[in-house]
Order: structure tokens, then sequence, then C-alpha cells
């Protein structure tokens, strides 16, 4: 089943952001390598595809794991979490409506 991870940053976390990044990438690239992940990416603090300083204010994940437990223990583990980046992480089941397969 698909589940809907979203991190909401802690303010300025752009710093922690960027040092946690790559081990933070390294994960989803192995969710992708074995067709799991729907889509992936951060929320721009402002309304820019490039926000600079500003940095950003979270992330979504989109994926397919065995169970909710399995998708909680997953986001609980994202270096994000560690590095404080995270100030929450909400994991939810997603029922994929669009683009119709």
């Amino acid at each position: 089943m698909l589940y809907a991870i979203v991190g909401e940053d802690v303010p300025n976390s752009l710093e922690k952001r960027l040092a946690a990044r790559p081990a933070h990438v390294a994960r989803l690239i192995e969710l992708e390598a074995a067709g799991r992940i729907v889509l992936g990416g951060p929320f721009p603090a402002i309304d820019s595809p490039d926000p600079g300083p500003a940095g950003f204010s979270g992330s979504l994940i989109v994926a397919e794991f065995d169970s909710l437990a399995t998708a909680q223990a997953w986001a609980g583990q994202d270096p994000y979490v560690s590095a404080g980046v995270y100030a929450s992480v909400t994991v939810r089941p997603f029922k994929q409506g669009f683009p119709r397969s």
C-alpha cells in the first residue's frame, strides 16, 4: 500500500538540512531502485523553485510499504529526523487517484 510521509521542518532548518541531505537522498534512491517511490521532494519556504537562503518548510514522500507500522518505522529513521531538521513527521495511508494507471 502507498503511504504519504510529511515532514515539517523546524524554523531555520536549512543548515541542518544541507548537512543531512546526502544520507536522506541515499535512502530515497534505495526506494527508487526497489520501484517503491511514487514521488518525493521538499516544500520551498517561499513561492520559488529555488528558495535560496529561505530554505524549505518540510518534505513529502509517497512510497509503498508493507504496512503503516513499517512506513512509520522507516520515516522515524530518516536522517532528517536524527539531525533535527523535522519538528514533526506524519505518516498516512494514501490512495493514488492520479495519474490513472
